[in-house]
């Protein structure tokens, strides 16, 4: 019969721990509360960051439409803006999984409730944790896979993680609109510092109550929930030590035990770190060799430089960092070359000029060119490095020519530059 429920986890003695209950649940609940809403802001401006309402070239995630509702010009000051932003959307991330989990074992009971559907609402209601949990998990997955940089999921990271994280916000704010009162009621039956005096031997299940947490049938205490909430909070810890040194930099890098980029390839004054290399994106020496021309249009001109021309312009140095939207960056880096607002005077934009379309000898794939905002042009700091630390830029960080912008996503930073169009692609 379907009011009878089958054998396993959907039977109420299954779940015996004495932990379970709205309390625990909601102590979790409340973290992930402030964490998830921090990690949705950060979220959004990093896409933001992306500049993703200039031109396709910068947006690979479709019909956006009233999802874009927010987008603005993303600011050039301070310069470590975006080092900042996605570096807490990354390491908070991270250090949120063991809540994460700890909150799904809280509620697990109510995954296997039974009978599945009892009426409309509960259907809808359970839709709604559907979209929760999935959304959650996915979000955290393809994040995680992101900044370890294993994209074995289908399509693109950018475009999935992007409607996930509607998806997810959705059903987060519905779940939270409703749960809300019984968290708050939840927080207040029990006082945090009795509680966190309970040993094992005298922890006892909380009473029971509408929610099914509570468990008929509990088993001998094996943990308090003092223990419980110091495992998890050690477990985020822990990841929080070694995942923040790639974001922080200095000396904390050497910590980042998680991230792929955490440690300098090599010493020299082009000793760190590189998204991707000449190698892996099929440079080949032709394309930068003695041959290679940098063309510059606008304003219905079009002019042509050598590397030796373009290292005879005049030439600016401005301190700034690489951050990547995998939360990792470099330390500062003195960047030497010609300014952005230089060149797109020498073709008649002098005043006010426009943003700027940057081509890159790099054949297809994705940011193989980017579109950067006329803010961005016209920030002084915003060059065609040719030098690095006083040295020569390495092949790996974009010889003979890159671009570098103060508080812009790395992968706009694009590297081994072949072409800048002032007011966009003629």
């Amino acid at each position: 019969m379907l009011g009878s429920p089958p054998p396993g986890p959907a039977r109420p003695g299954f779940w015996r721990s004495p932990l379970r209950g709205p309390w625990l649940t909601s102590v979790f609940g409340s973290i992930l509360l402030v964490g998830v809403t921090v990690l949705f802001v950060t979220g959004l401006l990093s896409y933001a960051a992306y500049n993703p309402d200039l031109a396709p070239g910068n947006d690979q995630t479709p019909n956006k439409g009233l999802l874009g509702f927010y987008l603005f010009s993303w600011p050039t000051s301070p310069y470590w803006l975006y080092r900042l932003t996605q570096g807490v959307h990354v390491t908070l991330g991270v250090v949120l999984i063991p809540v994460l989990l700890a909150k799904l074992w809280s509620v697990i009971p109510k995954l296997f409730s039974w009978p599945p559907l009892r009426s409309p609402s509960h259907a809808l209601e359970r839709l709604s944790l559907l979209l929760l949990v999935g959304g959650a998990l996915f979000e955290f997955v393809t994040g995680v896979l992101n900044i370890q940089l294993h994209y074995i999921f289908p399509g693109s990271f950018y475009t999935l993680h992007f409607y996930g994280a509607w998806v997810f916000i959705g059903a987060f704010v519905v779940h939270v609109a409703f749960r809300i009162p019984t968290m708050a009621r939840a927080l207040r039956s029990r006082s945090w510092r009795t509680e966190l005096r309970v040993p094992t031997a005298r922890t006892e299940p909380e009473p029971p109550d509408a929610t099914g947490l509570v468990t008929p049938d509990p088993a001998p205490p094996t943990m308090s929930r003092r223990g419980a909430l110091g495992m998890v909070g050690a477990g985020s810890l822990a990841l929080l030590v070694v995942t923040a040194g790639q974001s922080i930099g200095g000396s904390l890098r050497k910590t980042a035990l998680l991230a792929p980029h955490g440690q300098q390839p090599h010493t020299g004054p082009n000793g760190f770190q590189i998204n991707k290399t000449a190698a892996d994106v099929g440079i080949r020496a032709q394309d930068i060799g003695p041959q290679w021309r940098l063309v510059v249009r606008g304003a219905g001109q079009e002019k042509t430089f050598t590397r030796e021309q373009v290292l005879a312009l005049p030439q600016h140095t401005a301190a700034l960092p690489i951050a990547c939207v995998e939360g990792w960056s470099t330390d500062d880096q003195l960047w030497t070359g010609v300014r952005l607002s230089d060149l797109a005077a020498l073709v008649g934009l002098r005043h006010s000029p426009p943003g700027v379309f940057v081509e890159s000898a790099q054949r297809g794939g994705a940011f193989s060119s980017t579109h950067l905002r006329d803010n961005q042009v016209r920030d002084l700091r915003s060059l065609l490095a040719v030098r690095v630390n006083g040295a020569v830029l390495s092949m790996d960080h974009g010889y003979p020519a890159r671009v570098i912008v103060p508080a812009n996503p790395g992968v706009h930073n694009t590297k081994w530059v072949t072409r800048l169009t002032f007011g966009g692609p003629q």
